[in-house]
């Protein structure tokens, strides 16, 4: 997959570009099935499927507070890769980019690549003040020779799959459901600050992410069994890994005092399929 900074860095031997624009924190079970969507729909316009990203949350812009991350940015590139995206542009998200109308974001896009069209789901929508909806950006692609497609948002039972939803699960310490949503354990990726007399070890996060409520969770460490403990501020992790980076899975059939929830476990039929691709940085 390629890695573009920004669309200014697009090249037209990048190609014909079918595209996909937003946040993707997560990868969750919707985001999977856009991409299913995309890959399926590029094939046939003869395009490479192509995510339009940013590099921090747009609501850290738009509201001034962005939301914990559910996800670390390396892995994200890595699991989009894994889905089939062959192109991915990490767009610097500003105040500039905030009343970029939706027309000239387009127009920034086309001046660089042969652009193919859009995927959007009927909710969703780009540009300022959110004006490039599917039926705006409909019409703009019958003047300017582009297409857009749009496809049902993807349900869970009878409720929408989101990145908010997840966030709240986790907030409310309901890993069993997070880990239906996202369809596979919740990940930590976390750095050891510091250990302790007692063989625990102080953790913290580069980023701000989500974690849930005050407790003792159960995980997985490198296949190794640990306790995860959360008290006020404080992240601490027992035993105490051998290396400073650490990938933390916690058990999704665990309440906030780490015992186990009844009839808790893997969201059925759901399957983790992403697979290791090579990424190429531009």
């Amino acid at each position: 997959m390629d890695v573009v900074h920004g669309i200014e860095a697009l090249e037209s031997s990048h190609g014909r570009l079918f595209v996909v624009v937003g946040v993707f924190d997560g990868l969750h079970l919707g985001h999977r099935y856009l991409l299913e969507q995309l890959v399926a729909e590029s094939a046939r316009q003869r395009a490479r499927p192509t995510v339009i990203t940013f590099d921090h949350h747009p609501d850290e812009i738009l509201t001034g507070a962005a939301p914990p991350l559910l996800m670390d940015p390396a892995e994200r590139l890595e699991r989009l890769a894994g889905a089939g995206v062959e192109v991915t542009v990490v767009q610097h998200f500003d105040a500039a980019l905030r009343t970029t109308t939706y027309d000239a974001f387009v127009a920034r896009l086309r001046a660089r690549v042969d652009l193919a069209g859009f995927l959007m789901t009927p909710d969703a929508a780009f540009g300022f003040e959110r004006r490039g909806t599917p039926e705006a950006l409909a019409a703009l692609g019958a003047e300017r020779g582009f297409v857009v497609v749009v496809v049902p948002p993807f349900r869970l039972g009878d409720g929408a799959v989101s990145s908010t939803a997840i966030r709240s699960a986790i907030a409310a310490g309901d890993l069993a459901r997070a880990r239906a949503l996202v369809g596979r354990d919740i990940v930590l990726r976390a750095t050891v600050t510091g250990t302790d007399p007692d063989g625990s070890a102080t953790l913290g996060f580069p980023l701000p992410v989500a974690l849930p409520p005050e407790g003792a969770y159960p995980c997985m460490v490198d296949g190794t069994e640990a306790l995860l403990r959360i008290v006020g501020h404080a992240v601490t992790l027992e035993p105490a890994p051998p290396t400073a980076q650490v990938v933390i899975e916690l058990s999704s059939g665990t309440t906030a005092n780490g015992s186990l929830r009844e009839g808790a476990g893997p969201a059925s039929g759901v399957h983790d399929e992403s697979k290791p691709a090579t990424i190429r940085r531009s």
